[in-house]
């Protein structure tokens, strides 16, 4: 059985043939800005928006949505490209828009980009901007110290729409240098066979253990996970696969379903991909990419250790079996499909730490290496035709996918650059440092509920965004590292995906087994028990983050964290008497929360 690479439908004649085009169009843009050396952000920023603007707008509709979407789209596309052609003329006006026709260009391109998020992920974040934006323009009449003493409806509008303090801010510049190339990257790669690969190495590697198809889980969405960074697309490719595996050997159906749901919630906080939220961090805090790796390395992978202490328990009350014998694939299979992902991470790492190039610069030779792999497959066999239809499948979904994260990132723009116009986001973080007393601890749990609240709703990274740009500088001012600030909220902003009410990797799963959805949830947060604790003990031992300078230190503040999360995992899901499993969640507890 191998992994579905995508859920595009099926098209034929014009209509295939210009989606592909545009796809390729796309690609080669953002690619060629790699290579071209500097590109005026007011020219590359707007024309990133020109290639988002279709895919979530027009693809995939009918009837009237298709009618709107199109109208839309010639709109935000037609002032998007005024601001690139104009970008000389409008960097002479320093944020201020002169006219009514100008105006009126910046209130279409505000209002097709929040129309655009909307289509795409739903209400709550063009929500959440729409209320910035009222706030912008009409907070003055706010009495109190949440008031603002007012901005010009021009100086307002043009900040946002032709400087880069709004749409074309740096998060923007983020999703088209960085974040896009990563993107392109997964999608090449998942077109191939390199997530057949990836199933064949944790299968190979676990499949014989006790409760081995759901480590075989464990693995493949932590491996999976390095390339997608979305938890939903790891629960149907790899739950596609794991989840039938484990019903036929006669798994509970709720076991299932958290199993998958929390192993795939994994692969946005795993390296290097993170759902984008490492890209975005390099952005916001300045840390180079490589350091932002090597401070997530050791949580991400004692996340995955309580999930696997956690599925060893389960294993052990319910007597789970290993896959059969039949069922694992052979050792010829595993090495020629891991070749598939070897190959490209192997150019990745050479790029760059070898050439010493920029990551996004070395993911492009791993591109070029992963469309090279798209000629073959497990038979070794030369086939043009499919590979011209994994191609395809390739840009399709690259396409999609870069539509997807620049919509939400040019609708979480639009409040960072309200935040900053209207001081609103400093105004937020003295309000998180009064109603905490100026302690860090209960600092840290009104910013943790934010993020899950935020998070029910919004995308994680974009739930990081907006998150750690209000209460970011109060856990700064506290005394937190600017990036042990920055992975405490991201790593909250995940809560959603396993934690009630909202929780959409739970939602998939349970709907691929079978199951009721709150069963499958509460199992899922006793399973993923890690992602609560885990950024408590990164501000506990702040040696955990720092594999980089203190490898040594790291590594036991690791060990003593990985202690108490197998206290903390084994007495969450094994039945043993009252007074145990409360000494053993205490022991853990302290081993977690304890600073070395």
């Amino acid at each position: 059985m191998s992994i579905a690479h995508t859920d595009l439908p099926a098209r034929s004649g014009v209509a295939r043939v210009f989606w592909a085009s545009f796809a390729l169009a796309s690609v080669v843009f953002h690619i060629g800005l790699v290579f071209s050396g500097l590109v005026p952000n007011l020219v590359s920023r707007p024309v990133h928006l020109i290639f988002v603007l279709p895919w979530v707008l027009v693809y995939g509709q009918a009837g009237l949505s298709l009618i709107t979407g199109a109208v839309l789209a010639v709109l935000g596309i037609g002032a998007a490209g005024w601001v690139a052609l104009s970008h000389d003329a409008l960097s002479d006006q320093y944020g201020f828009l002169e006219g009514p026709g100008q105006v009126a260009l910046a209130a279409v391109l505000i209002g097709v980009v929040l129309e655009a998020a909307r289509r795409a992920i739903g209400w709550p974040l063009p929500v959440v901007a729409a209320a910035a934006l009222a706030y912008g323009l009409w907070g003055q009449h706010i009495p109190g110290r949440f008031g603002h003493s007012g901005t010009p409806l021009e100086s307002f509008l043009g900040t946002l729409t032709i400087a880069e303090g709004g749409l074309w801010g740096a998060l923007t510049a983020v999703s088209v240098n960085v974040v896009a190339i990563f993107v392109i990257f997964g999608a090449v790669l998942n077109a191939g066979e390199a997530g057949q690969g990836f199933m064949n190495v944790a299968a190979a590697a676990a499949g014989r253990l006790r409760g081995g198809a759901a480590k075989v889980s464990v693995l493949s969405s932590a491996l999976f996970g390095s390339i997608s960074g979305s938890a939903s697309a790891n629960v149907a490719s790899t739950g596609a696969i794991t989840l039938p595996a484990m019903d036929r050997l006669g798994y509970p159906k709720r076991i299932a379903g958290a199993v998958e749901a929390v192993a795939s919630s994994g692969g946005q906080i795993m390296p290097p991909l993170m759902g984008a939220g490492a890209f975005v961090m390099v952005e916001l805090t300045g840390t180079p990419y490589t350091a932002i790796m090597a401070a997530a390395a050791l949580p991400a992978l004692l996340y995955f250790w309580a999930v696997w202490i956690g599925i060893d328990g389960y294993a052990r009350r319910f007597d789970l079996r290993g896959l059969a014998p039949e069922d694992r694939p052979r050792v010829r299979d595993v090495a020629i499909t891991s070749a598939f992902f070897l190959v490209p991470f192997t150019v990745l790492l050479w790029g760059m730490f070898g050439l010493d190039v920029t990551p996004q610069y070395a993911a492009c030779l791993a591109i070029f290496a992963g469309c090279a792999l798209l000629l073959t497959g497990a038979d070794l066999r030369i086939d043009l035709r499919r590979a011209f239809q994994r191609a395809e499948t390739a840009l399709l979904t690259a396409g999609r996918q870069v539509a997807l994260i620049g919509s939400i990132i040019f609708c979480a723009s639009l409040v960072i650059g309200v935040l900053g116009v209207t001081g609103l986001g400093v105004k937020i973080t003295s309000l998180i440092l009064s109603a905490s007393g100026g302690m860090l601890w209960p600092s840290l749990l009104l910013t943790a509920f934010a993020c899950l609240v935020l998070g029910m709703e919004v995308p994680t990274t974009a739930a990081y965004v907006i998150c750690v740009s209000v209460a970011g500088p109060a856990l700064i001012e506290l005394g937190m590292d600017p990036l042990q600030a920055h992975l405490f909220v991201f790593w909250y902003a995940l809560l959603s995906t396993i934690t009630p009410p909202v929780c959409g990797a739970v939602f998939i799963a349970s709907g691929m087994i079978g199951e009721n959805w709150l069963r499958v949830a509460l199992t899922a947060m006793a399973l993923g028990v890690g992602l609560y604790l885990i950024p408590l003990g990164m501000v506990a031992n702040p040696a955990l983050i720092g594999l980089a300078e203190t490898p040594v230190a790291a590594g036991v503040a690791a060990l003593k964290i990985g202690i108490g999360l197998g206290l903390v995992s084994w007495a969450l899901v094994r039945r043993k008497e009252i007074w145990m499993r409360a000494g053993m969640l205490g022991l853990g507890m302290g081993a977690i929360l304890w600073p070395m």
